[in-house]
């Protein structure tokens, strides 16, 4: 099909995917050479936000609730009793309320999806991929209306979860709201005070996003006919919306702040002249490939999935920088590229934490982000010094400069610790490569995400992204630098 993308990103992608997909067959769900062309495609993204969990979904998520009409589709990775999930339960009894008030509706489908609750449902869950599909009478639990108050306002509520022992939840975090729209998040429903961020967009990545939806989510329960009840088609187009400013040449955009203009809950409105190339990228669910314990036991290769592979090609193709937002570091395929892309001259910046999830970091890849980070640090260090060896050997040597590597461990503001919107760590996954390729989603940078969970990202092509200032200008003043090197290395 025809693309955006530039073939210098395609073609290896889909190489590296149809090399392995003997070994993928049986992921939840399978895709091979012959079918992730369906996942190419387009998109309109509309806004961006940047925030806590809960302030993303009392802006974002929760008001596209209320104004759903046909559908809603909610699948988060997490669930837990929180203000954010007090904030669902009273967004469903407002919507049953309106509803009721209201005569000759069409009735509105709601499912909610997660994997992870506590752990007696993570040892005690089915392994079917049909999953569990809580009954009524334990909504109650989970904090959502009961039966006769959603029925009341022709509400029909799903609520089901998958899991797959010993450590496989499913990470995607998204929302879809009559097959029209989507938002994907990287916040879970709990109570953690955490940097955030969302996309919200519309066109054909929706299609697919909802395909993906179906196969994963609509096994086992009565939603699995939903994709042929017919809901209205929504072109790819956007009402138009005044933007105060420009700040880049493909898109208008607007910022949307708060009025502490150190607040981390922030937005910017888009409106793009065309829709913009899109890939959704499913990390598919797969049994540990080589999973042992010991982990210099373990399979050195992650599973070649869509989104494994994408970042594997758009690491190996980056010609002038990466720059990596994420929770942890852990994965070594990870770490392998970014050492071979500075070895080529492409500057690296990376932002994480130096010590969340420590207890989920040793179970799952026997080391911790802070320790990697010093590994990486040394590793440059020496290459550096040999780099300025050689140069100092054959001084008519033309060697290629070594990229420059930073890393930032995020730091909360102490003088907005009290406030009830200053995150305490960051879970903000985004990679951004040569200021073209722009990756968002639930994977993280840790051996879990490329090895264990089920993930979800999404790829937009856009060259000159200039709307990334709306997470660098929050995060700029809440890192502490931990290592950087000079501008070039020869």
């Amino acid at each position: 099909m025809a693309s955006g993308f530039p073939a210098s990103f395609l073609e290896p992608w889909r190489k590296r995917i149809g090399a392995h997909e003997k070994e993928q067959a049986d992921d939840f769900p399978a895709y091979n050479s012959a079918t992730i062309d369906s996942l190419i495609t387009t998109s309109i993204p509309t806004d961006l936000y940047v925030g806590t969990g809960h302030t993303i979904y009392e802006r974002a998520l929760l008001p596209a609730i209320r104004n759903a009409k046909h559908s809603v589709h909610l699948v988060t990775c997490f669930w837990a009793d929180s203000p954010t999930a007090n904030s669902i339960r009273a967004t469903l009894f407002e919507l049953a309320a309106s509803r009721a008030s209201q005569s000759g509706l069409p009735t509105l489908h709601i499912t909610i999806g997660f994997s992870s609750r506590g752990l007696f449902q993570k040892l005690f869950h089915t392994a079917s991929r049909n999953g569990y599909v809580y009954s009524p009478s334990e909504w109650k639990a989970l904090k959502l209306p009961d039966q006769q108050t959603l029925q009341s306002g022709s509400i029909e509520l799903t609520v089901k979860t998958l899991f797959f022992t010993p450590l496989s939840v499913m990470h995607p975090k998204y929302l879809i709201v009559d097959e029209a729209e989507a938002w994907v998040p990287s916040c879970n429903v709990s109570w953690e005070k955490w940097f955030e961020g969302c996309v919200q967009l519309h066109g054909g990545a929706v299609q697919s996003l909802l395909s993906f939806h179906e196969r994963v989510w609509g096994l086992g329960t009565s939603q699995s006919n939903m994709a042929s009840i017919h809901y209205p088609q929504y072109p790819d187009t956007v009402t138009e919306r005044p933007a105060t400013g420009s700040r880049s040449g493909d898109t208008n955009a607007s910022l949307v702040a708060s009025v502490d203009d150190m607040s981390p809950t922030q937005a910017v409105r888009l409106t793009p002249g065309s829709p913009i190339p899109t890939i959704l990228l499913p990390s598919s669910h797969h049994r540990n490939p080589g999973f042992s314990w010991i982990p210099f036991l373990r399979k050195p290769n992650p599973p070649m999935t869509p989104l494994n592979a994408a970042l594997l090609t758009l690491f190996a193709n980056a010609q002038s920088s990466i720059v990596l937002i994420t929770p942890n570091v852990t994965s070594k395929p990870v770490i392998r590229a970014i050492v071979s892309a500075l070895e080529r001259g492409v500057s690296v910046e990376i932002r994480t934490n130096q010590s969340m999830m420590l207890l989920e970091q040793l179970a799952t890849c026997g080391t911790t982000t802070s320790r990697c980070m010093n590994g990486l640090m040394k590793t440059y260090t020496r290459m550096a010094s040999v780099r300025s060896r050689q140069a100092g050997a054959d001084l008519e040597a033309q060697l290629h400069p070594l990229g420059k590597l930073e890393i930032y461990y995020y730091q909360h503001r102490p003088e907005r610790e009290d406030q009830s919107d200053e995150p305490v760590v960051s879970h903000f996954k985004m990679t951004m490569v040569d200021d073209s390729y722009l990756l968002l989603g639930s994977a993280n940078m840790d051996r879990a995400s490329w090895w264990t969970s089920q993930e979800l990202g999404i790829l937009f092509y856009v060259p000159g992204f200039a709307e990334k200032l709306l997470w660098e200008k929050v995060l700029r003043v809440r890192g502490r630098r931990a290592f950087a090197s000079a501008v070039s290395t020869r």
